[in-house]
């Protein structure tokens, strides 16, 4: 019998929580272990972070955890938010903890980029400005709570710091705020200066796969953990799932993570930062071993949703695998959109805008919810073709497989993609960022050797799902879309 050695990956999202227990004994295994809610407070106008009760189910589910045979080793955060949490000198948050949201709107905006030139701001930090991002929070931030913080951490670094009472900001996460320099690895100066915001509010910087230390005494006596380190991994739930893929998969792949907007991208060696990579919209996120997310925003799957709620307001709301099945049956290629046409970004009625799409390119409109959405999912999988096409010319990069993450993957449209693409299509488990998490844990504490030693262990933990292409008539319906911009 091989002993166990117990990890604990905590994801915290915007509406929940999960608790993820990953167990390396000859194989390594990733199993959720629990789920909490409550994780904000509504507030008359706002809506705050509920940090003690989210600690208070997180100690919870942990003692759990703690009352099996096994030792758990280590414990880390990550998150798919940028977040960002006040905390004076002593530890103590300054409350209320709003969400980001709530603090970073279009003058907050505005006020944070108005001394910024685009050219810039992208060389300094390689993303495109977002609003409501770290930026923006900050730039919202009253004087009075930043002259009270002694630093400001992300969402996930925040508990790894009320875990371990270390606060550094791990770099995946620092890469989100908009104040991050990837090619010195360093807080821009530049930004900060410009910006107006106090360096001391910034804390130390430090690579994925970081040994904070061991759990505070009190988390000790709150958990049960004994001998439990707190490891900074991949802060930002992105760059930890990626970094699942590249243990399992060194490179020669692209990644699709669909969701309201999907992101599409390549994992890089290095910073890739120039008047092209800004112009077309590309992004750079730090990842596991100075690695770099190399990605673009895509329209995505809010189109599929605009329909389901069009339909159920007409009484025609149908089951969503019954939706599946009439769009699988309807006749391919019949019609295509354009998801990038901007009538598609504020349709109040989706079919209807599709359908007038259809009629102004002088195609044959569909009118039932089955060749709608076949319409939908075979357009937006020729938009991602042209993405893969445009990512390969700017890297100079020839991608063999495709990677599809998240909890928001459509099965048909998957299935799309390998045809389209004429590449296999892996998809991906929703545990891919606790993989991740997991795995750099037992990197970082010696438990896995090497990242060559970690590769069969995490391609095996991940239950990839590969879907590969048929010979179809997708290039001509490539040319057709293509078409449809200059109609």
């Amino acid at each position: 019998m091989f002993m166990s050695n117990l990890y604990i990956a905590c994801e915290l999202g915007a509406e929940k929580g999960r608790i993820m227990l990953g167990d390396l004994q000859k194989e390594l295994s990733v199993s959720e272990a629990g789920e909490f809610g409550d994780v904000t407070i509504l507030q008359p106008g706002a809506v705050e972070w509920n940090v003690t009760k989210i600690y208070e189910q997180i100690v919870q589910s942990v003692r759990s955890i703690v009352a099996q045979l096994e030792p758990v080793r280590g414990i880390s955060f990550h998150s798919p938010l940028s977040d960002l949490l006040l905390f004076e000198s002593d530890g103590t948050l300054i409350t209320p903890a709003l969400r980001g949201e709530e603090t970073s709107g279009t003058a907050h905006f505005s006020k944070a980029f108005s001394k910024i030139p685009p050219e810039t701001f992208y060389q300094e930090t390689g993303m495109q400005p977002l609003e409501g991002g770290p930026l923006s929070q900050l730039a919202g931030e009253s004087s009075r709570r930043l002259k009270r913080a002694g630093h400001v951490l992300s969402l996930a670094d925040s508990y790894n710091y009320l875990f371990s009472g270390v606060a550094q900001a791990e770099m995946s996460q620092a890469s989100q705020t908009q104040l991050y320099n990837p090619i010195s690895k360093s807080w821009s100066e530049q930004l900060l200066a410009t910006g107006g915001l106090p360096t001391k509010l910034l804390p130390p910087l430090i690579p994925a796969g970081t040994r904070l230390g061991p759990v505070r005494e009190e988390v000790s006596r709150d958990t049960g953990l004994e001998d439990a380190q707190v490891i900074a991994t991949c802060s930002h739930q992105t760059a930890a799932a990626l970094a699942a893929l590249r243990l399992a998969d060194p490179g020669g792949w692209a990644f699709l993570w669909p969701n309201d907007k999907t992101l599409l991208g390549t994992v890089l060696e290095e910073p890739f930062i120039n008047d092209v990579s800004r112009e077309m919209r590309y992004s750079n996120l730090t990842g596991h071993g100075g690695s770099i997310c190399f990605y673009k925003s895509w329209t995505g799957l809010r189109l599929v949703e605009q329909c389901h709620r069009a339909w159920a307001e007409q009484d025609r709301a149908l089951d969503n695998e019954v939706l599946m099945h009439l769009a699988t049956s309807a006749p391919p290629f019949e019609a295509l959109i354009d998801p990038e046409d901007p009538r598609f970004a504020n349709a109040g009625d989706m079919p209807q805008a599709i359908q007038a799409f259809c009629r102004e390119t002088g195609q044959e409109a569909p009118r039932k919810p089955g060749p709608i959405l076949r319409c939908l999912l075979e357009s937006l999988a020729l938009q991602y073709r042209k993405g893969i096409l445009e990512l390969e010319y700017i890297t100079n990069n020839k991608f063999s497989r495709l990677y599809v993450l998240g909890d928001r993957s459509n099965q048909l449209l998957n299935h799309f993609l390998a045809s389209a693409l004429q590449i296999p299509v892996a998809v991906v488990s929703n545990n891919a960022a606790a993989v991740g998490n997991v795995a750099v844990q037992a990197l970082t504490l010696g438990h896995i050797p090497s990242v060559h030693h970690a590769r069969d262990l995490v391609k095996q933990c991940l239950k990839l799902h590969t879907i590969n292409p048929h010979a179809t008539a997708w290039t001509r319906a490539f040319e057709r879309f293509l078409e449809l911009r200059k109609t």
